[in-house]
């Protein structure tokens, strides 16, 4: 059968074991007929001319969790921004592991999706902001579809949350190869502010499938900022859709360190409803072997006076491949806009392949946009510099590339996140530098 298939029959499974009386009941029905008429997206979709998920969509995946794994916290907390003071919310297999968790419903809320789509106390969040952002497309109908279990994170106003929160979803795979949906639901009503970290981390060789969906919400001069660590194993494959409605005087910024995983799909998407917005998308990407990531970037300027900031940078070895679509749209009455996008390669190999598609699309007149790309090598003038300074070629490669990606690196604001960052790329490149940027 195929994975298609398998989805819309579980449905039905999936239906006798939630409250069909929950308010998003009606609103699985609806996605899953999207889902059915949508499909898998194929390379025949503009924007997924580059990605294809036909290597992932032809294994046999187990739809729902059969066994509870019971984890301790010695055996995963290198996965944990284990020095930093935070709330966790920490789900083994698609389930809640109370165990590795500390949530709180202290003047904030940080809990389980499940927990507010169950409960009437949440209730009014939910009618308001539960899937009104989402544009929908085949992946994001299917997660809508099964949404069940996730983070549910609320920050009233004049409120900044008093640590950071982790977000984590781990697989084992005892249930051999499994899809995973989580979905987020992060809103932050005026002058509120939060930081979250999120990972994906499968401990097994088993083949694991994860669609994710987030939404967020920024009120008026409300401050998120958003952390995707993506080092997954090579038989882990991740499609992460992320979509944030911005009001006046906000500002959002989300940081994308993509540096394994099969193939990965981030889709981010930023709607700005107000005056004064300022969105801020960063990456970094580092791959080898016959890794993919797609970086799929929407900014939709609705409003006069605001701003956006998209710099990706990617360093790619061996026959790996990166994607970057980044699109910037301007309305005619989003005057006095300002918005630049960047996307900045280096490969290291022959074999490796970038494509990248940055695009502008302006109705307004009194704007200031700029976008770019490059593709090339490392600058062999500057290697030839440091070797005669006595640096060996591998530091003096590293030490490039560390340079290459430090504009993105110095504007992560989580001094132990910055530390564990900086490691996985000395990790990656096969280096020891002593040091920190």
């Amino acid at each position: 059968m195929e994975l298609k298939e398998k989805l819309v029959s579980s449905f039905l499974a999936f239906e006798a074991n939630v409250d069909t009386g929950n308010p998003i009941h009606d609103i699985r029905i609806e996605a899953l007929k999207s889902f059915e008429a949508y499909g898998f997206p194929t390379k025949k979709l503009e924007a997924w001319k580059y990605t294809s998920l036909n290597s992932i969509i032809k294994n046999d995946f187990s739809i729902f969790p059969k066994k509870e794994v019971a984890l301790e916290f010695r055996d995963v907390k290198k996965y944990f921004i284990s020095d930093l003071d935070s709330y966790k919310i920490v789900f083994i297999d698609g389930v809640y592991s109370s165990h590795l968790s500390e949530t709180t419903h202290d003047k904030i809320d940080v809990c389980l999706m499940s927990s507010a789509l169950s409960q009437n106390r949440f209730k009014p969040v939910i009618d308001v902001y539960y899937n009104t952002v989402v544009k929908e497309d085949g992946m994001t109908a299917l997660n809508t579809a099964f949404a069940k279990e996730g983070a549910y994170i609320y920050i009233p106003k004049n409120t900044a949350a008093d640590k950071p929160i982790q977000i984590i979803h781990f697989s084992t795979g005892v249930d051999g190869a499994a899809m995973l949906q989580p979905r987020n639901l992060i809103v932050c009503e005026d002058n509120s502010e939060v930081t979250i970290i999120e990972r994906h981390q499968n401990l097994s060789e088993k083949k694991v499938f994860t669609n994710s969906v987030t939404e967020m919400y920024a009120g008026n001069n409300a401050h998120i900022d958003y952390y995707k660590i993506q080092n997954d194993t090579d038989t882990s494959s991740l499609v992460d859709n992320t979509f944030t409605e911005q009001h006046n005087n906000s500002v959002c910024s989300v940081h994308t360190f993509a540096f394994g995983g099969e193939i990965t799909r981030n889709n981010l998407n930023f709607y700005q409803k107000g005056q004064g917005i300022d969105s801020i998308l960063n990456g970094v990407t580092i791959l080898e072997g016959k890794t993919h990531v797609d970086h799929n970037t929407l900014v939709e300027h609705q409003e006069p006076n605001c701003e956006s900031h998209q710099d990706y940078k990617g360093i790619f070895d061996e026959k790996s491949t990166g994607v970057f679509n980044g699109k910037i749209i301007v309305d005619q009455e989003a005057q006095k806009t300002n918005a630049f996008q960047s996307n900045n390669n280096i490969l290291l190999s022959d074999k490796a392949t970038v494509n990248s598609k940055p695009q502008l699309e302006i109705f307004a007149d009194d704007v200031k946009c700029s976008h770019g790309c490059t593709i090339g090598q490392l600058d062999e003038s500057a290697l030839f510099y440091m070797r005669s300074r006595g640096i060996a070629i591998k530091e003096a490669k590293a030490l490039l590339m560390y340079a290459f990606a430090n504009n993105v690196l110095e504007s992560v604001k989580i001094p132990q996140l910055k530390t564990r960052i900086n490691k996985i790329i000395a990790d990656k490149l096969g280096v020891n530098i002593g040091f920190d940027l």
